[in-house]
């Protein structure tokens, strides 16, 4: 996996994190599921770097926040408790990111990826700014999941819309997320492409109850659209 540092699909997405909060660089991928892993953007060398480590190795903190859905935050790369990964943690010393935030990018129960933000030298966000990155996060993660599953691809040619059911699954989504309509059933669509099955398998499990959108206690908290 590899991608040209600064540029991207949609690389305006990492001017955001950098605009707004303290950090040296940063970058944003989409995976999981049966959805390939991209790349989106990368700020710089180092932040395109530690992206395709925890990609390559299979290890690192960003998988840990696929799997909670909660950001991992480690002020200082050089601590004891990055051995958590430690194949990663070898890797990374040898890149300039001596701080490393790792954010879900969540669109009501669904994550599509992460947004990972480094600096040169040990740093702390304060409440503020973890709650602001988690906010750029969410923003961004309803921006690639529109980008990812436009109207066209997805219209009644292709899908019976008015299927009862999907119509069903909508509205048990949108009261989950508290979401619109257009939203919720925009991530119908998401796990759909996300996990390989159709808009109508996935309708059927959210409304046998064998897939529920709500976030999860304390991802919730992290911020909204």
């Amino acid at each position: 996996m590899t991608a040209a540092p600064g540029y991207g699909p949609h690389d305006d997405l990492c001017v955001a994190f950098l605009q707004e909060l303290p950090i040296d660089g940063a970058a944003v991928s989409i995976f999981g599921g049966s959805a390939a892993e991209t790349l989106m953007c990368a700020s710089d060398t180092t932040a395109a770097r530690i992206d395709e480590l925890q990609y390559d190795l299979g290890d690192g903190p960003r998988w840990d926040v696929f799997r909670t859905h909660l950001p991992v935050v480690i002020p200082d790369l050089s601590a004891a408790g990055v051995r958590a990964w430690p194949a990663f943690a070898e890797a990374a010393a040898s890149t300039d990111a001596a701080a490393l935030f790792v954010f879900p990018l969540l669109a009501g129960g669904l994550v599509i990826g992460v947004a990972e933000l480094y600096c040169t030298s040990p740093r702390e966000f304060s409440p503020a700014q973890t709650s602001r990155a988690a906010q750029i996060a969410s923003r961004t993660a309803w921006t690639l999941l529109r980008a990812l599953m436009p109207d066209n691809e997805t219209g009644s040619a292709a899908i019976p819309l008015a299927r009862r059911e999907i119509h069903q699954a909508t509205g048990m989504v949108l009261v989950q997320t508290d979401s619109t309509p257009d939203e919720a059933l925009l991530l119908l669509r998401g796990h759909a492409f996300a996990s390989g099955r159709s808009l109508q398998d996935t309708a059927m499990d959210v409304v046998s109850r064998q897939l529920d959108f709500t976030p999860a206690a304390g991802a919730a908290d992290q911020g909204s659209q």
